[in-house]
């Protein structure tokens, strides 16, 4: 590839717009601007609606002088595909445009692509210098939509992670990335039955097995503390001053409570799915009701620190601990009823234009 290269598409808004690409995209950017193109918020380029002078041949020769190659997609411009789309999923969404002129910029999508198919192998191994990104703030969900590379019309989506799950390509709880056709109303059919029903599912396994691997790590560890505790030794056998006993439970709850923030953030939405009474096991309902109380106290404790000033850390152990010991307690009756009210696929629901969609939560790249 060139190291400096300007691709040309056609918008529906805009008309002709353009976008650098290459190590030295800077001599495309100086072409773009001496030819009388503008670039906007989002790093696309354009010609200013009173602009009659500019033509591709121009920018072809002024291109030519800084080292520039210039080609024309095929395809529409992304920005528009992007933009279609999300007029006809449900619900609020929001389409923008992002740019990875330099081909590092592009490697900073790799750990965030929550993808275990074609779009995370894509992302790694071909080179992508624009895409678009479909936000939906209300849902806080972002899903990154490309042209699939080698092909002539296709488009592929997949997944950003979902806050406070950043685990990225390969995460074996991931959902695969699908192939969506050029056309809009197609796209969000298949969209809406068959991807965004199994990002939920996802979504959700993978916050029950992240609480599910913390609250093992919190009971191995408290076992561990347990037995050192009663045979006032170390697992070496070695004798346990009452000192090193006090900073050894200190570690242990200090430890116990940076795992238990992750239950914090994912047991609700996990909580309020769970419906015990339509479960095997109905008295369960007073398990969830002394786990969800529990996460309740440690919230407002987290508020407390982050908003209300200093708590000392002595306090914040004895205030943490019996919700940490509530869920150690009936953290398999949790379990079992995320695991049983998993989200199931759902029919088709009918496309429409939404309401003027939302801001996009997650901000677009601006480079320089």
């Amino acid at each position: 590839m060139a190291e400096a290269q300007i691709i040309l598409s056609h918008s529906r808004q805009s008309g002709i717009v353009a976008i650098a690409s290459g190590e030295r995209y800077r001599w495309a950017h100086t072409a773009l601007a001496e030819s009388g193109f503008q670039r906007d918020d989002d790093g696309v380029w354009h010609l200013p609606a009173d602009s009659t002078q500019t033509t591709v041949v121009d920018l072809i020769r002024c291109a030519k002088r800084h080292s520039t190659s210039v080609n024309m997609s095929s395809r529409r411009f992304v920005g528009d595909a992007a933009r279609d789309l999300a007029r006809l999923l449900p619900g609020q969404w929001h389409a923008s445009v992002e740019v990875y002129s330099h081909p590092a910029w592009q490697e900073d999508l790799v750990p965030w692509i929550w993808d275990s198919g074609e779009l995370g192998r894509a992302v790694r191994s071909e080179r992508i210098p624009y895409a678009a990104l479909l936000t939906n703030a209300v849902q806080g969900t972002t899903l990154l939509f490309i042209e699939r590379p080698g092909r002539h019309l296709d488009y592929l989506v997949g997944a950003f992670s979902p806050e406070g799950l950043e685990e990225g390509y390969g995460d074996p709880h991931a959902p695969g990335s699908i192939v969506l056709p050029p056309f809009a109303g197609p796209a969000a059919q298949t969209l809406t039955s068959r991807y965004l029903p199994a990002y939920e599912q996802a979504v959700h396994a993978r916050r029950t097995a992240a609480i599910a691997a913390v609250l093992g790590d919190i009971r191995g560890e408290h076992a561990t503390w347990q037995a050192m505790n009663r045979s006032g030794r170390y697992s070496d056998a070695t004798p346990l001053s009452a000192a090193a006993l006090g900073a050894s439970t200190e570690l242990f709850l200090d430890h116990a409570w940076r795992r238990f923030l992750t239950v914090v953030d994912h047991a609700p939405a996990l909580l309020e799915r769970c419906r015990p009474a339509s479960s095997p096991w109905p008295g369960d309902a007073a398990a969830l009701s002394r786990l969800a109380d529990a996460v309740i106290d440690v919230e407002g404790l987290v508020d407390e620190i982050v908003h209300g000033g200093f708590v000392a850390e002595q306090e914040r152990r004895a205030r943490a601990w019996p919700a940490i010991e509530t869920w150690l307690t009936d953290g398999e009756a949790f379990l079992r009823q995320a695991r049983i009210s998993a989200p199931h696929r759902r029919p088709a629901l009918p496309v429409a234009a939404p309401a003027r969609p939302l801001t996009a939560a997650r901000p677009a790249h601006h480079r320089p």
